[in-house]
């Protein structure tokens, strides 16, 4: 079962013109316990730190944003009322997880924000372990070298020196691309895999 993401004391910052929607907005996202902010210029998140971002599809432009890419390092929610679909794709672009349609209702708050959440900690999270697997790939080689010293060293074939890697991996706790690497670098000896 999926969690519910807790809300409470997370900062947003709604790029948008003020008006009445944004106040009804931000009094929503109050009763929800965010912070809010509205602001209608370029975000800089290291000037207005934020948790959330919500931002004006209809009126947005590149370079409102400071990512490109669909990169988000935040969850971003897109504010749409047009259907135009080039506005939908600059919103897919700037890696909206989540559309909250204008006039924003205080009902379709709150699952906007869950879904952004969630679909933001889920990519973050998948991006993570791409990365060790990417890196755990590219160690490959490392691993291959290190079964054939282990065979030359001990005349074992390969089954038998890669099993012996596992184990001196399992024995050190830690992964057969780390074990393989410092066995190479002679930092483990090849006799404690034998």
């Amino acid at each position: 079962m999926t969690m519910i993401p807790d809300l409470v004391g997370r900062r947003a910052v709604i790029l948008h013109r003020p008006d009445e929607g944004t106040q009804r907005l931000v009094r929503q996202l109050g009763l929800l316990g965010l912070e809010a902010r509205v602001q209608w210029a370029p975000l800089d998140l290291e000037a207005t730190p934020a948790d959330i971002v919500l931002v004006d599809a209809d009126q947005g432009w590149s370079g409102l944003l400071p990512w490109s890419g669909g990169s988000a390092p935040v969850p971003l929610v897109a504010l749409l009322q047009s259907e135009a679909p080039g506005r939908i794709a600059w919103a897919i672009s700037e890696g909206a997880l989540a559309i909250l349609p204008k006039p924003v209702t205080p009902a379709a708050v709150y699952p906007a924000l869950v879904l952004a959440v969630t679909a933001h900690a889920r990519g973050v999270e998948a991006a993570a372990r791409m990365e060790r697997l990417e890196e755990r790939l590219r160690m490959r080689p490392l691993v291959h070298a290190a079964v054939r010293a282990i065979e030359v060293a001990t005349v074992c074939d390969e089954e038998a020196a890669y099993a012996a890697l596992r184990r001196a991996a399992m024995k050190r706790r830690i992964t057969i691309e780390q074990t393989a690497a410092e066995m190479l670098a002679g930092v483990i000896p090849l006799s404690e895999a034998g």
